[in-house]
């Protein structure tokens, strides 16, 4: 399974641009997920939300449609990572499962001041449940400070099954290597001066990655700090265009989607 989509679905600037002209804003997450496969929602970084909502969410989009969500800062802003699980419990409690299948995987995003602390890292990865009130959860763990590029950093995500957010950006770590059994990738280079974000040649070459990694396999032009595990499988891709030229992020999406041939 291969899904693709953007940050988000409420953007003004996407009026006129991505939704037609005069569409109700009531609308746009029915729009967006029409054209697009996923959708990794900010919000639930920032607040709790409930049962109802995500309900709402599940109901508007079709089937096959996945979200993922970003899990809350209250839980990843800590000096102390392993001590974040109340505020875990509480965002899962929160109605996540709601959305049934079409919950992705949760995003653990880590500030950029927070250093790499072996001990501390595999105390919170413990806190990350397989599942939820019978259904099953997938985490995908962001890094964004330099002292994670180090080898010990892809066994203790295998172990605990955490997927590392590949992340094609200027200011944090590239870390391509395959950890869980679905792979996540933030593509944060869009560019306003390019119709569908990124160069067609670019965007050729990541759906072959993207191929690659469905396959099983890493591709070879993308940094790893590890070697890749012994065997492979294939693997769920989740890719997300994201910060860079927001304007030009469903175009970006769109254009990938188109390249791998199908909706996922």
């Amino acid at each position: 399974m291969i899904r693709v989509g953007i940050g988000g679905w409420t953007f003004a600037p996407w009026r006129g641009v991505f939704y037609p002209a005069g569409l109700p804003q009531a609308t746009e997450l029915q729009h967006a997920s029409r054209r697009l496969t996923s959708i990794e929602v900010n919000g639930t970084f920032y607040r709790t939300q409930t049962p109802a909502v995500f309900r709402t969410w599940r109901d508007a989009v079709p089937e096959g449609f996945v979200f993922s969500l970003k899990a809350p800062r209250f839980a990843t802003n800590r000096r102390v990572l392993a001590e974040g699980g109340p505020s875990i419990e509480k965002f899962l409690d929160s109605g996540i499962t709601e959305l049934g299948e079409k919950l992705g995987p949760i995003l653990w995003q880590l500030p950029p001041t927070k250093k790499f602390d072996e001990a501390d890292l595999a105390g919170f990865l413990a806190l990350m449940p397989r599942e939820h009130k019978g259904v099953r959860l997938r985490h995908a763990l962001e890094v964004r400070h330099a002292s994670f590029l180090t080898p010990a950093l892809p066994p203790l995500l295998r172990e605990h099954g955490v997927a590392v957010v590949y992340a094609h950006s200027e200011d944090y770590p590239e870390i391509a290597d395959p950890t869980a059994d679905f792979v996540y990738a933030r593509l944060q280079r869009t560019a306003e001066d390019q119709e569908t974000g990124y160069p067609p040649a670019e965007l050729d070459a990541w759906a072959d990655r993207v191929r690659e990694w469905e396959r099983g396999g890493v591709p070879r032009d993308l940094p790893s700090l590890a070697p890749p595990p012994p065997e492979s499988a294939p693997r769920d891709c989740f890719v997300y265009f994201i910060s860079g030229a927001k304007v030009r992020a469903p175009a970006a999406a769109e254009a990938l989607i188109a390249r791998l041939g199908s909706a996922g």
